[in-house]
């Protein structure tokens, strides 16, 4: 239901390139959650921005999307909601508050590959939705693949220019 998947090499590149797509960079901030793989974190500071932690759910271990609003400062350029264990974050608040203030959602759907809520799939909930095809994730690979979706024509021409070294 996303107008445009790239595929890229892996989840973590998924993620790289949507912040580079955005130019996010350095004096920027992008809030994230602490339990997640690494991946979630270690785009933000590759590309220079620093990353901003609110905490988790207990229930369902996603982004406390009550918490967000108190994190953002004037610095904060994004918002990388990640899913785990097959759930999606609760996106129709966190794109609101986000939309509130200019910020723009990436999903992390790793964890979520093929899950709805409210009506809506996994990936197709954001801005750009990024997912991995690690073999452990819901739809693993043989090795390791990732993928981008956007409905942004422009954003997608973007990510497929930094996929592919500027081609």
């Amino acid at each position: 239901g996303v107008k445009h998947c790239i595929s890229v090499a892996s989840g973590t590149d998924s993620l790289e390139i949507a912040l580079r797509a955005l130019g996010v960079g350095f004096g920027d901030e992008v809030i994230t959650v602490p339990f997640s793989w690494i991946s979630s974190v270690e785009v933000i500071v590759q590309v220079g921005a620093k990353p901003v932690f609110v905490d988790i759910e207990p229930d369902s271990f996603n982004i406390n999307a009550d918490l967000i609003e108190k994190a953002i400062t004037t610095k904060t350029k994004a918002i990388i909601a990640v899913s785990l264990f097959g759930q999606m974050p609760k996106m129709e608040i966190i794109n609101k508050i986000a939309s509130k203030y200019n910020i723009i959602v990436i999903e992390d759907a790793a964890q979520s590959f093929g899950a709805s809520r409210d009506g809506t799939r996994s990936c197709a909930s954001s801005l750009i939705g990024s997912t991995s095809f690690f073999p452990a994730k819901p739809l693993g690979c043989f090795g390791d693949g990732g993928a981008l979706f956007t409905n942004d024509d422009k954003l997608a021409l973007t990510m497929t220019a930094i996929r592919s070294h500027g081609g």
